[in-house]
């Protein structure tokens, strides 16, 4: 749950129709689903490489599937080569999320959480149950949100209580979790909240960063938990030394780049380091 910020960029994401596959690579266009109902804007495309002296590629694509009133960015991301995928943050809409995977022809094998807000992990104990899927993630300092899921609704105004989450695997900082052959690394970067974490294909060059990070601004830190130096210290520390290269995926809104960040952020930009939003 983050500030949004330049409103009219965020214009596409006010449709819950619409979901988002894609890369840099390929440029955005409209894609049917089967029962010929606009399924939304897809992106499609890939982020991978390729080994030396080997022709199979390892590759992760991705879709975006926006969820829930809060217009949460759910990812699902798969491996190429076997086409096996996780969903990562499920904060609702279980059964949409389960439709797009298949019309990717994704075989899900597992369900990674950022943190454990109710917007990011509502759905996720509906997921799991759904098909058998373990969950991984947050950091441990999260069990406090996730055990609190029906506070939590109540807390928002939302109309029926989601069940608690309880992790199969709690990360910490420097796990690995796959996807398919694809490695993921893991980050630990609270100030959001104490147990979030980003989830980093560095051979694909590609974040999800939660509410982390934002294309123009940063996640709130008036929750339970939060705190404003601790998420600026994760951003300047795990996310922006990865590289200008990066793309990331957040929590809500557009996708964005660390180096597009690192100069035009007002939160993290280089030549404001220090300032504080008075928003």
């Amino acid at each position: 749950m983050g500030r949004r910020i330049l409103l009219h960029r965020l214009a596409d994401w006010s449709n819950p129709a619409l979901s988002l596959v894609g890369s840099r690579d390929r440029p955005l266009r409209m894609m049917l689903e089967p029962t010929g109902r606009l399924a939304g804007m897809r992106q499609v495309g890939a982020r991978g490489w390729s080994g030396a002296g080997t022709k199979r590629k390892c590759v992760m694509r991705y879709v975006i599937v926006p969820v829930t009133p809060f217009q949460q960015n759910c990812s699902i991301v798969w491996c190429e080569a076997t086409s096996r995928g996780a969903v990562i943050d499920p904060g609702g809409d279980v059964d949409r999320i389960l439709r797009t995977a298949a019309v990717n022809g994704v075989v899900l094998e597992k369900v990674l959480l950022t943190h454990g807000h109710v917007d990011h992990a509502g759905g996720a104990a509906e997921l799991a149950g759904k098909r058998g899927l373990p969950i991984e993630g947050p950091h441990e300092g999260d069990r406090y949100w996730l055990e609190g899921m029906a506070q939590q609704c109540r807390m928002f105004g939302l109309p029926a209580a989601m069940p608690a989450v309880t992790p199969d695997r709690w990360l910490v900082a420097g796990d690995t979790t796959t996807v398919g052959e694809v490695e993921i690394k893991v980050r630990h970067c609270p100030g959001h909240t104490p147990g979030h974490v980003v989830f980093f294909d560095e051979k694909g060059r590609l974040a999800i960063v939660g509410d982390v990070l934002f294309a123009g601004s940063i996640g709130r830190t008036d929750f339970p938990g939060g705190d404003y130096d601790t998420l600026i210290g994760s951003i300047r520390s795990e996310l922006l030394p990865l590289g200008d290269d990066v793309s990331f995926i957040p929590g809500h809104g557009p996708m964005s780049t660390f180096g597009e960040e690192r100069t035009h952020n007002p939160f993290v930009a280089d030549r404001t380091a220090g300032w504080r939003s008075r928003i």
